[in-house]
């Protein structure tokens, strides 16, 4: 914690009795300034901007190229398309030509050979022919000076099955040309469909097109949006140097220090007004969507954003019904930069101030990936915010099997060897806040034996740090130790581990009412205290 001394001094002497006066008066302002450590961290809004703009150029350009192909693609398919149907019409008008010269071929040749029969057949005579054109009374049907035509009786069946041979291979040219015609319609009907296609085809590519301007317009936008916000930071950092800089008068001296922390105040709340108005305008999806970039500088402003947003109670309820708390444990798991696992911690201990949204840490592994988190992190703020995260799910009474069993108390208990102060404060918490649940489910009959803290060797530090100089981590130790020895059953492991001459300490000088008189009531009411005070015959009344 950082301390600031001011010496000042005076003098005896009567003349100097206005300016004495005025030297105390400052002493008395200056006792009441408090200071404010605030972790400076900006935003380069430009070069985030600069870096959406490259994002949309390369987007443009795939964009276009895509479009290219697929333009190419639909004529290269419309040529085929034309190229086939133009194929099938040229073979079909080959094949019904080849057709039709066959079956007339096939006809000529047909009457010819019946003409040399018949000129054949005419000219023999013999016993069995018959006389075509005579009834069988011998009267003539048709004579008019043309001599009758006489056929044998088998010549007259060969003809007749020539005939019906004949009719037979017309019927099946006809099939074929049936057959082909059928082909051809199918191939308009191919063509027709193909067409229908490319229609739609078309369609789903002006709807991309519109889509594509939509898009343009809204990151347009963003960038509108990303430049005015870069602008109010740029204009809040002008007006904290101006107002800093320079030499102030004797007189001022004194106000000072309000004059800074307001300004400091008013650029956090010109911040936090930046942080909502991105909100309310972008909305928290699209804030979501940006944690999954693949820009590092993007990511991190996105998950400090959204850590702002966690800060307030009234956004954790929309931010994890968007999926913000599944966005934080992927990012938390699959990022490797200190800022990222510093901030999405914090998010995430914002977050499981939330009884529901607890057990959605839990049940997403986030107990695993916070103590993995602690394991690896250097930074002191960073095992902060852990620590914060997992004394926050400590205090869930449903939690406490599952906090051991995945390492969440092992993890807690680990973070004591940072010994920052800040670190040592959430740990205290996070102990007292796990000793207060099994206090509570020991007296409600759920839970028996010894307390997991005593188990996994937690007590040698509680007790070290019982009377830590910190008034944080001193509360929160002496309320753990309390609880702990609520139990008969961690007695005498208290006993052993020298706890018992800290709770006496307690009931005697803690500045907390309720934790003194809880401390002198256990005294009282358990017998192994009681048994060991009177060994050592101390007074603990």
């Amino acid at each position: 914690t950082a301390r600031t001394s001011l010496v000042i001094t005076i003098g005896p002497s009567p003349r100097h009795r206005g300016e004495t006066s005025s030297t105390i008066m400052f002493g008395q302002r200056a006792m009441k300034v408090e200071n404010m450590v605030k972790i400076k961290e900006e935003f380069d809004y430009k070069s985030l901007s600069r870096r959406l703009e490259i994002q949309l150029d390369k987007l443009i350009a795939e964009h276009e190229r895509q479009q290219n192909a697929f333009q190419d693609e639909i004529e290269r398919m419309a040529l085929e398309a034309q190229k086939r149907i133009s194929e099938v019409e040229l073979s079909y008008a080959d094949a019904l030509e080849k057709e039709k010269l066959r079956c007339q071929k096939d006809y000529l040749e047909s009457v010819k050979r019946l003409e040399e029969q018949w000129k054949e057949k005419q000219e023999k005579h013999g016993h069995g022919k018959v006389k075509l054109g005579q009834s069988d009374d011998g009267i003539d049907q048709k004579s008019n000076g043309v001599p009758p035509v006489l056929f044998a009786p088998g010549e007259v069946a060969a003809i007749k099955q020539k005939l019906q041979n004949e009719i037979l291979l017309r019927k099946a040219a006809d099939a074929e040309i049936d057959n082909l015609k059928s082909q051809l319609i199918h191939w308009k009907q191919t063509e027709t469909a193909r067409n229908a296609e490319l229609l739609k085809l078309r369609k789903m590519l002006e709807d991309e097109a519109c889509q594509k301007a939509k898009l343009e317009e809204e990151i347009e936008m963003l960038q509108s949006q990303l430049l005015q916000i870069s602008f109010e930071a740029d204009e809040s950092r002008r007006n904290l140097d101006r107002g800093m800089g320079g030499n102030t008068p004797s007189s001022m001296d004194s106000l000072m220090p309000e004059v800074k922390h307001q300004q400091l105040r008013d650029s956090g709340d010109g911040e936090k007004a930046s942080v909502v108005k991105l909100f309310e305008q972008v909305g928290l999806h699209k804030i979501l969507s940006l944690l999954e970039s693949e820009d590092a500088d993007v990511r991190i402003h996105a998950v400090k954003v959204v850590a702002n947003l966690a800060a307030e109670e009234s956004n954790q309820e929309k931010i994890v019904e968007a999926g913000g708390l599944t966005s934080l444990l992927t990012l938390l798991k699959s990022s490797n930069d200190e800022i990222v696992h510093r901030v999405a911690a914090g998010a995430i201990a914002n977050l499981a101030m939330n009884e529901t949204n607890q057990e959605l840490i839990m049940s997403q592994g986030g107990i695993s990936l916070l103590s993995l988190t602690a394991a690896k992190a250097q930074d002191p703020q960073t095992l902060r915010m852990v620590a914060g995260a997992i004394a926050n799910l400590c205090g869930n009474d449903k939690l406490q099997a599952k906090l051991r069993a995945e390492g969440g108390v092992r993890a807690l208990l680990g973070m004591v060897g940072c010994r920052h102060p800040d670190v040592l404060a959430q740990v205290a918490r996070g102990i007292a806040n796990f000793a207060k649940c099994e206090s509570r489910a020991s007296s409600q009959g759920t839970k028996s034996g010894r307390s997991v803290l005593i188990e996994d060797g937690a007590l040698p530090w509680i007790v070290q740090n019982a009377n830590n100089e910190a008034s944080p981590i001193r509360r929160h130790i002496e309320l753990a130790l309390c609880h702990l020895a609520q139990h008969e059953i961690n007695a005498k492991e208290m006993i052993n581990g020298g706890a018992l001459w800290e709770l006496v300490r307690i009931s005697r000088d803690c500045s907390r009412e309720d934790i003194r008189t809880l401390a002198l009531r256990i005294l009282k009411y358990s017998p192994s205290f009681q048994a060991e005070l009177k060994r050592l015959r101390v007074d603990y009344g």
